[in-house]
């Protein structure tokens, strides 16, 4: 059973930066179509697909909302994911959850959940 285990939310101003970390307790399943990403949900509203890299940690996906300020990556030695996070706003304050599955549906229906998903990790942007 893959564990996922975020760590590195904390409360920060607005333009500060943050950097997100989830360790992955193994690897994952052979296969290509594996992949490691972030998600967030605010108060009052649907979860988000955030970043997404494939099994070789190349990226994926970046949602538009945060193209050019997110970055993610994975340390496959010490089979960590990052999501580093610069010019924060307000509207990125968030649960974050770290997430891996071999089916794109999570990020295509809000309502469909991940094989494996962390506990999550608050980030919280102020003015």
């Amino acid at each position: 059973q893959v564990r996922l285990v975020e760590s590195g939310g904390g409360s920060v101003q607005a333009g500060g930066s943050l950097r997100l970390s989830c360790a992955v307790s193994e690897t994952l399943p052979p296969g290509p179509r594996w992949w490691l990403g972030w998600f967030r949900q605010a108060p009052n509203k649907e979860r988000e697909g955030v970043a997404r890299v494939d099994a070789g940690g190349t990226p994926t996906y970046y949602a538009d909302s945060v193209k050019g300020r997110f970055t993610i990556s994975l340390d496959s030695a010490k089979n960590v994911l990052y999501l580093e996070m610069n010019n924060l706003k307000l509207g990125d304050t968030a649960i974050y959850y770290c997430a891996a599955d071999a089916s794109l549906s999570p990020w295509i229906y809000s309502s469909a959940t991940a094989r494996y998903w962390g506990q999550g990790t608050q980030v919280t942007v102020s003015s």
